[in-house]
């Protein structure tokens, strides 16, 4: 059995905590992540930074820029998803847009992911029907290319992404950018959940907008976890830099979360 099928057999609902490698620095991203962990995180999402992050909020990009003047790139995010792996069995999760990847060659970068031990990957502005030698080279690699479903996702675009999806969806709370949330989705968003799960028979996770512990129980209702990133990348951000204030900033979220997740 996979980590990421362990993880969902063992700790339901899933805390999935994101974080932008290189913010404030490619050393700190792994201390953070380390603390994030401790914190009780079950899965990371490992961020790589990337220049027009268009379904990210002004936070994540802000952060995204950092890392970038910084010296962060995917190869930086698999590097620290190498360094977690030394110490960690947590389910890894290499997040990015398509870009550099093309850049780096499709079958290269699923080469490097897998060697690092990261367990899958979510590219965000990869459709269903695109990234065939990106899901070929992953198949035979075992790593799990992640599904983004959304609010507005047709019944077509659910039945092309059963076909080739692993690992677990991804379903986002609102049909919008991260940190973003106006609305209250929460709700409507767990029931989307349990249809997700019905139609393509994988664990579901709800992403965009949490940021309390109310919201994650909420989700969580229906769904097998929930995804923190904004609240994480704010905590981090709100350090001004101090490594060590922000590992504690962002371990406090995480906490804060859990302690939602197991009231419900």
């Amino acid at each position: 059995m996979s980590r990421i099928a362990t993880a969902f057999a063992e700790h339901k609902p899933l805390l999935v905590a994101y974080l932008c490698v290189g913010d404030p620095s490619v050393e700190a991203s792994f201390d953070i992540a380390r603390a994030l962990l401790d914190a009780g995180a079950d899965m990371l999402e490992l961020g790589a930074p990337f220049s027009d992050p268009t379904a990210d909020g002004p936070v994540i990009a802000r952060a995204s820029q950092r890392a970038i003047e910084r010296g962060s790139s995917m190869r930086a995010a698999i590097e620290v998803g190498a360094r977690i792996r030394k110490s960690s069995n947590a389910p890894l999760v290499l997040f990015g847009y398509a870009n550099p990847i093309v850049v780096r060659g499709e079958r290269e970068t699923v080469k490097r992911v897998a060697d690092a031990g990261i367990d899958a990957m979510l590219v965000v502005d990869l459709p269903p029907e695109e990234g065939q030698d990106l899901r070929d080279e992953a198949r035979v690699r075992s790593v799990d290319i992640i599904p983004l479903l959304t609010p507005t996702s047709s019944e077509s675009r659910i039945a092309a992404a059963k076909k080739v999806a692993s690992g677990f969806v991804y379903y986002v709370s609102v049909a919008g950018v991260t940190g973003a949330t106006t609305t209250d989705p929460f709700d409507d968003a767990a029931r989307a959940a349990a249809r997700m799960r019905a139609a393509i028979g994988l664990p579901v996770v709800i992403g965009f907008g949490i940021d309390s512990a109310d919201k994650a129980k909420r989700a969580a209702a229906g769904a097998d976890g929930v995804v923190v990133g904004t609240a994480i990348v704010r905590a981090i951000e709100e350090a001004g830099g101090d490594v060590s204030r922000a590992c504690a900033n962002a371990a406090n979220v995480v906490r804060g979360i859990r302690a939602g997740l197991r009231a419900g």
